[in-house]
């Protein structure tokens, strides 16, 4: 059974930063490109990043809104996926996921709330 653990967020000011872990097990990691997705308040889940196949060069990709504020990694040996937030905005308020595979039938973990008020 695969699980996914999310960890890292909390409150923090406009401008703050946080790091965002994802530990996961019951899985090959290194097999698989891994997503965050993101839940704001009354929104839908939305796609933020995702990183390839360390094999494959471990290709980042990222939503606009986020793209140079936002860092996605992995460390295959730890099984553990990381999203550095930085320079944030009261907009990326939500419940961060990560996970594998499409949102209706992938894995994905409980979620990490991240609150960004002054």
């Amino acid at each position: 059974e695969v699980q996914l653990v999310e960890s890292g967020g909390g409150w923090v000011q406009p401008g703050g930063s946080l790091r965002l872990s994802c530990v996961a097990s019951g899985v090959t990691f290194s097999s698989y490109n891994w997503n965050w997705l993101r839940q704001a308040p009354g929104k839908e889940r939305e796609w933020i990043a995702s990183i390839g196949l360390r094999s494959q060069g471990s290709t980042t990709m990222y939503k606009a809104s986020v793209k140079g504020r936002f860092t996605i990694s992995r460390d295959d040996a730890k099984n553990t996926m990381y999203l550095q937030l930085s320079n944030l905005k009261t907009e990326d308020t939500g419940i961060y996921y990560c996970g594998k595979g499409s949102l209706d039938h992938g894995d994905w973990g409980q979620g990490t709330q991240v609150t960004v008020s002054s």
